[in-house]
């Protein structure tokens, strides 16, 4: 089982910026597909980002542009870097992590193969 722990939320005003991480398990960065995904109040998980074990990456249209997903496979790390960010943004966001490069479906409910989940951590964004 992968062990994972964000860490970097916090409150920020709209238009501001924040950098989550995700440590992992060792060599999970380089094995397995990372996502990123949030939940706010009263709403439905959603997915946010998506790397592969490879490199590749997708995002859903809202964050395009704004948000950029990227690891370091020699910390295990993986991160979310949210400029510009929107109260809608606001939530608590999880990262995840899926055996292998293929990340397909990773935006279903619940997410196709994405079984380990971190604790989370907040994100509120003001207006």
């Amino acid at each position: 089982q992968v062990h994972l722990v964000e860490s970097g939320g916090g409150s920020v005003q709209a238009g501001g910026s924040l950098r989550l991480s995700c440590t992992a398990s060792k060599y999970t960065t380089s094995r397995y597909s990372m996502a990123w995904y949030r939940q706010a109040p009263g709403k439905e998980r959603e997915g946010v980002a998506v790397i592969s074990s490879d490199g590749r990456s997708s995002y859903i249209t809202a964050v395009k542009v704004r948000f950029t997903i990227s690891k370091d496979d020699a910390k295990d790390t993986l991160y979310l870097q949210m400029n510009s960010l929107k109260p809608e943004d606001s939530g608590m966001y999880y990262c995840a992590a899926r055996d292998g490069s293929d990340f397909s479906g990773w935006t279903f409910t619940p997410p196709r193969g994405f079984n380990d989940w971190g604790q989370g951590t907040q994100v509120t964004v003001s207006s």
